[in-house]
């Protein structure tokens, strides 16, 4: 490197390293949310005593800021706490599915499908396989990340390249690249679910489904998967140079028993999809609308159940042939260690489902929405401009809050009804939240795995730091925010739908 290249690395690693000073001094999700609860209380009852009183647009109805410091407001935290967690949408939906996720993940189906996608590919590809492989790991939620970059960059070494390279790609995939997929993932069910949460506050006729953004997300690991490989190749591998050391471990294949179970537990899958087409396609369907159609229909409805029951077909398929699961209590006991995996998400779910209801209870979510609309179109700031400036802040908020499902708790009771207001979709906002929170995943010091992948590229350069696993995966940041933006705008402008019968306007 030159002094001039190792001068920006300093100057790189000074700046995320106050990042790291400053988001080390937030508390962690669940405290911040239960201190966002007391601002929300002591705000609720400061802003009360002015009398502050707004109109709803459309209705005519004028509401008053109601204090949660009062006789009513107590009574209402107390009654409404369990039924706040408990009711709270996104739980029922993101625990379900990862009874199926989590099966398929203990039994070692999900890490063989990773192998022999990766392993497989023609090494003139294996780029583009390594960082599409670790887009679609997301179905995998976050074991993706402790999953697919260590084993990229072993393949890496194996055929001869720079393991960091690929370790890059890998983590660039899992990471920036984790909010896009070709199939509904939990993370769709669990922000669809926040978005509804917050949306019927404002219009109960309204709903974000788990499919809203699907469309969208197909057509960006399309072009993420491009753009990975090509950011590998160009930027990433030729700065790191030729390697010279030795790794102690190697890629060790699926085994005949391991591909056995794959090919059985996709056969099972096969099988389980032909038979929901062919009662799709049956007249009076029960899983169509009225019309026949799709859109929306009870098929659309339940598509969290339907994909749960998938998963542990094809769990239950994998794990009986590679002998993981030999009596019916080892299903049960594997979905079991995957709801001990979700202990955290529960815990973060009590707090974040108060701070939502408070915030909506005491009308000041859809004051400040409705005052922020009022501001933007007063300054003409109602466009596309606006949207642009609210990924732009999320991606820079996500450097400070990492858990995605955290941070839409956060922005959600604000800006949905804010964007609402101005006549945008809900399921569209949720797709700007999702590019930009995804963008920023693998260079934020408040990503717990960031130190885990630290851990693998140590392996391979001993000196590496904090500094050197950021300015690997910046490009990647870089360039797949400005991918995942020009896709948005191109949806936008294009009228292409979000997702089933989804578009920018409601």
């Amino acid at each position: 490197m030159t002094a001039k290249t190792n001068e920006k690395k300093t100057l790189m690693t000074r700046f995320l390293n106050g990042i790291e000073t400053v988001g080390n001094k937030l508390p962690d999700p669940f405290m911040l949310f239960i201190l966002l609860a007391g601002i929300i209380i002591v705000a609720s009852w400061i802003i009360s005593l002015f009398d502050v009183t707004f109109t709803v647009p459309g209705e005519g109805e004028e509401l008053a800021i109601k204090s949660l410091v009062s006789a009513e407001g107590l009574q209402y935290i107390l009654t409404s706490m369990l039924d706040n967690f408990v009711g709270f949408a996104p739980l029922g939906i993101v625990l379900a599915m990862m009874l199926g996720i989590g099966l398929a993940d203990k039994v070692g189906l999900l890490e063989t499908a990773i192998k022999s996608t990766i392993l497989k590919a023609p090494k003139s590809v294996v780029t583009y396989a390594i960082v599409f492989t670790g887009i679609l790991g997301n179905i995998a939620s976050d074991a993706a990340f402790v999953i697919i970059p260590p084993l990229a960059a072993m393949v890496f070494y194996n055929i001869g390249r720079h393991p960091l390279a690929g370790l890059a790609a890998g983590f660039g995939g899992v990471g920036a690249g984790f909010t896009a997929n070709f199939m509904v993932t939990g993370t769709d069910a669990l922000l669809s679910g926040i978005s509804t949460e917050v949306i019927q506050t404002v219009n109960p006729d309204l709903y974000v489904t788990a499919v809203d953004n699907w469309f969208f997300m197909m057509a960006c690991v399309v072009l993420l998967t491009a753009v990975g490989g090509l950011v590998t190749e160009k930027i990433v591998e030729p700065r790191l140079g030729k390697y010279e050391g030795a790794a102690g471990e190697v890629v060790k294949e699926t085994t005949s028993l391991e591909l056995r179970g794959l090919r059985n537990a996709v056969i099972v899958s096969l099988l389980y999809i032909a038979v929901l087409v062919a009662v799709i396609l049956i007249p009076n369907s029960p899983l169509a609308n009225e019309d026949g159609g799709l859109v929306p229909s009870p098929f659309l409805t339940g598509i969290v159940p339907l994909i749960l029951i998938l998963f542990i077909l094809a769990g239950t398929a994998y794990g009986m042939t590679v002998k993981k699961v030999t009596s019916s209590k080892d299903i049960g006991s594997y979905m079991g260690e995957a709801m001990k995996d979700m202990s955290g998400f529960i815990v973060l779910v009590f707090a974040a489902s108060q701070f939502i209801s408070y915030f909506s209870w005491t009308n000041m979510g859809a004051w400040i929405a409705i005052s922020g609309a009022g501001i933007l179109e007063s300054i003409g700031l109602t466009g596309i401009t606006v949207i642009l400036g609210f990924v732009i802040f999320t991606a820079i908020l996500n450097l400070f809050i990492f858990s995605g499902s955290a941070q839409w708790a956060l922005e959600a009771p604000i800006f949905i009804p804010m964007f609402y207001y101005l006549g945008y979709s809900p399921a569209f906002v949720q797709a700007a939240y999702r590019i930009a929170d995804s963008s920023t995943n693998v260079i934020t010091p408040m990503n717990p795995y960031l130190i885990i992948v630290l851990g693998f590229v140590k392996q391979y350069d001993k000196k590496a730091g904090i500094g050197t696993l950021i300015a690997l995966m910046l490009p990647y940041t870089i360039f797949f925010l400005i991918s995942f933006t020009i896709m948005l705008l191109l949806f936008y402008f294009l009228g292409i739908p979000f997702g089933p019968g989804v578009s920018v306007h409601l």
